[in-house]
């Protein structure tokens, strides 16, 4: 299916939300603005000849100093027919889906909803771009450590930072320590 005929699908199953054609040469791909994200993925997922139910994967863009200065990346795919019962155009597909977001409120919802997935992914562009999902159930640091200040994919973010990593220090047992632990383990 190419991007026109996905995008007449969207509007025919979202008719408020606002879609656009953007530009790509190796799958469709869609703009989306945020306020319509959740009504255009539930069309993707649960509309016929669509079903999008598999998210690929999330992340972001940062186009600093531009504005809109990010780009939320989802990448669907479509796994093609289901069963004897399902239409013969129903074929594995992908789709690149975009959504813009302003610096000066990098917010957009949540679509864990939808893609139950999408929770991992959220965090991560969190994270590292700092853009917060609104509805996620537990947005916090998933890949660097929780008193790290700023979002390192930024384009403005300090690359010269010098901050000493803050690790716990293994556990350091004698032989005979470790022996009376595994007899113990053993014996309890």
């Amino acid at each position: 299916m190419d991007t026109q005929a996905l995008l007449d699908r969207i509007r025919e199953a979202a008719p408020e939300a606002r879609a656009e054609a953007g530009a790509a040469t190796d799958q469709p791909t869609l703009y989306v603005t945020r306020e319509a994200l959740e009504d255009v993925c539930l069309s993707l997922r649960d509309a016929p000849g669509l079903r999008f139910d598999f998210l690929v994967d999330i992340t972001a863009v940062d186009w600093f100093p531009r504005d809109p200065r990010f780009e939320i990346v989802y990448h669907l795919a479509s796994l093609g027919s289901r069963g004897a019962g399902a239409p013969a155009s129903n074929v594995a597909q992908r789709l690149r889906l975009k959504v813009r977001v302003p610096g000066a409120d990098p917010r957009a919802p949540t679509v864990a909803a939808v893609w139950p997935a999408a929770a991992w992914a959220e965090r991560e562009v969190f994270d590292l771009f700092g853009i917060v999902f609104d509805g996620h159930g537990d947005l916090r640091r998933i890949l660097m450590p929780d008193d790290w200040d700023g979002h390192p994919l930024r384009k403005d973010y300090p690359v010269q930072i010098r901050k000493a990593a803050k690790t716990e220090q293994p556990l350091q047992l004698s032989p005979e320590q470790f022996a009376a632990n595994v007899r113990g383990e053993r014996e309890g």
